[in-house]
C-alpha cells in the first residue's frame, strides 16, 4: 500500500471520531464529506451559500494534499430537500463545469447539524 498522506481542517471532531479532512494514497484522494461550516462555526442559511462553502473546503483539502479541482473524478451531494438542488447545483457547476465529474445529488432526511443544508464529498485521481 502506498504511504498515506492525511490532510486536517483542525476540527476537533478528526481525531474524536477518527477521521480526516481528506486522505491521499498514491495519486487518488478521497475528501470526506464537508459541512458548510466557517471558522468561527457559524452556517449561512442560504444553500447557495452552504454549497459554495462545501466546495471551498474542498478544494483547500485537495490543495493540501497536492491535488486540484481539475482532478475531480466523483462528487457526491447531499441535500436535506429537493429544493435546494438548483442552488447546490449551481455552485458545483461554478466549480466544476468544464471538469464534468460524475457526481451523486441524493436528498436525506438530515444532516448531523440541522442548520446544513448540504453536505459534499470528491473523489480525485490525480494524472
Amino acid at each position: 500500500m502506498d504511504h498515506r498522506h492525511l490532510v486536517s481542517s483542525g476540527s476537533p471532531y478528526e481525531p474524536r471520531i477518527g477521521f480526516s479532512r481528506a486522505v491521499r494514497i498514491g495519486g487518488r484522494v478521497l475528501v470526506s464529506g464537508s459541512a458548510p461550516i466557517w471558522p468561527d462555526g457559524s452556517c449561512d442559511a442560504d444553500p447557495l451559500a452552504q454549497a459554495r462553502r462545501c466546495l471551498a473546503i474542498i478544494l483547500e483539502a485537495l490543495g493540501q494534499a497536492g491535488a486540484e479541482a481539475r482532478h475531480v473524478v466523483r462528487t457526491r451531494m447531499f441535500i436535506t430537500n429537493a429544493s435546494f438542488a438548483d442552488a447546490v447545483g449551481a455552485a458545483h457547476g461554478e466549480v466544476f463545469a468544464q471538469i464534468r465529474p460524475a457526481a451523486t445529488m441524493v436528498v436525506v432526511a438530515g444532516l448531523l447539524d440541522p442548520r446544513w443544508k448540504v453536505e459534499i464529498e470528491a473523489e480525485a485521481v490525480l494524472e
